[in-house]
């Protein structure tokens, strides 16, 4: 009998497989960004653009929206969309100034893990037990951590010295860290303002001088994520539990042991981002000062399709964004419009030419082309676009950089145990 002859039935063909991206080609890709921020510099005349203070105030801006993003990671691999991130900081800016003022800067730290965790587990608890939408759980969440935050705020800070109802007194601080001997020589380096040797320089400087032990512990948590996921049996079923958590049961897979675990975690990550905010990026808790993290957290997830390695470049462009226009303002935030002019023509001829997406390729070499007539025929950026540029930019970038999105196949899915049989 011949196998080919099929009635009523049709083969679908296998789907291709990407092929990943070796390590050379980051590290290329690392070198060619140095060279058009360098470019860039040059052609402006603004230093401040590439300099080691703006590069180590992006890598802290750009860590609290990794940490969400990580958070984020955790979950929907899990199966589970975690919309409650902005909430579970909120509630880690709180759990980590408590901490901090009842047993110093570690306490702190843990502080904030617990109650982000917390969270999580409420979350967890409405998803997964009880088959509460996760949107709408993610939602309440949200919006039950700014009334619980806001209590305990008044509760316990008001009547400390130097605290209100709507901040804590200055915390302790982290301990930094510094790779010695090499600071100095770097500087002079970075002095000269030489082509791309002086930029790498203050790469370098940003990465080795006065780092907080926490943005060291975020990146170690972000290649941790990966080795975890992607490289042990654990994360190869909480895997399993986001593409298909029935073939997972078959295999005797506890899947809602499983997503309990990961979107814990995933409260935990984004209350350590909470805690960033309060401890690192401010020495101190204040009310609204999450404002949207979580959010971009999720958005930075999503650039990076659901991996490590594209939320840490998501991050980091809000991050440089946001460090930017706080360092430079409008004359900063001008000279990067040439920048991301460049950039945005660069993706869109990479859709069309490469992708075959002429729509896509044309909106973004279009708005390549207005960004590059606006930086010719203005000076600065006005300051009432100035606070929102970070996020206007990023938006932009994330949403017409990456459409081959792959979200796991069972996320956002209610699952309950046995109904595959």
């Amino acid at each position: 009998m011949s196998s080919d002859l099929q009635v009523g039935a049709s083969t679908a063909a296998p789907a291709a497989r990407r092929r990943r991206a070796p390590l050379w080609v980051w590290l290329l890709g690392i070198a060619a960004a140095i060279v058009l921020l360098s470019s860039i510099r040059l052609i402006t005349g603004r230093g401040d653009i590439a300099s080691s203070g703006t590069l180590s105030a992006a890598l802290a801006a750009a860590m609290p929206i990794a940490f969400a993003g990580l958070g984020g990671l955790w979950a929907e691999r899990a199966g589970v969309i975690n919309i409650g991130l902005e909430g579970m900081m909120i509630l880690g800016t709180w759990g980590a100034a408590f901490g901090a003022l009842n047993g110093g800067p570690w306490t702190g730290v843990v502080g904030a893990i617990v109650c982000g965790a917390l969270g999580g587990l409420v979350h967890a608890l409405a998803t997964v037990t009880f088959g509460v939408d996760h949107i709408v759980s993610g939602v309440a969440l949200n919006i039950v951590s700014l009334g619980v935050a806001s209590y305990l705020a008044a509760r316990f800070f008001g009547e400390l010295e130097g605290g209100s109802d709507v901040q804590s007194p200055p915390l302790p601080a982290l301990p930094k860290l510094e790779v010695p001997f090499i600071n100095e020589p770097l500087a002079d380096v970075e002095s000269q303002g030489w082509f791309v040797v002086s930029d790498a320089a203050a790469l370098l400087r940003a990465l080795t001088g006065g780092l907080s032990v926490l943005t060291v512990i975020g990146l170690l948590l972000i290649v941790g994520t990966y080795l975890v996921l992607w490289r042990t049996p654990f994360g190869l079923r909480i895997r399993a539990c986001g593409e298909s958590p029935v073939a997972a049961e078959t295999l005797g897979v506890n899947v809602y042991l499983y997503k309990y675990v990961a979107v814990t975690i995933s409260g935990a990550l984004a209350g350590l981002g909470g805690g960033f905010l309060a401890m690192v990026a401010s020495n101190i808790y204040r009310e609204s000062q999450v404002d949207g993290r979580g959010y971009i957290g999720l958005a930075a997830m999503i650039f990076g399709n659901w991996r490590p390695g594209g939320l840490l470049m998501g991050s980091g462009l809000f991050g440089y964004m946001d460090a930017l226009q706080l360092r430079g303002g409008g004359a900063g935030l001008h000279a990067l419009l040439l920048l991301i002019a460049l950039l945005l023509v660069v993706i869109g001829v990479w859709q069309v030419v490469r992708n075959g997406r002429a729509l896509q390729g044309g909106v973004a070499i279009a708005a390549g082309v207005l960004v590059g007539l606006l930086w010719l025929l203005t000076d600065t950026v006005v300051a009432d676009v100035t606070n929102f540029a970070p996020h206007l930019t990023t938006l932009l970038v994330l949403a017409l950089a990456s459409q081959r999105l792959r979200p796991p196949a069972a996320v956002g899915k209610v699952y309950r145990r046995g109904e595959g049989n």
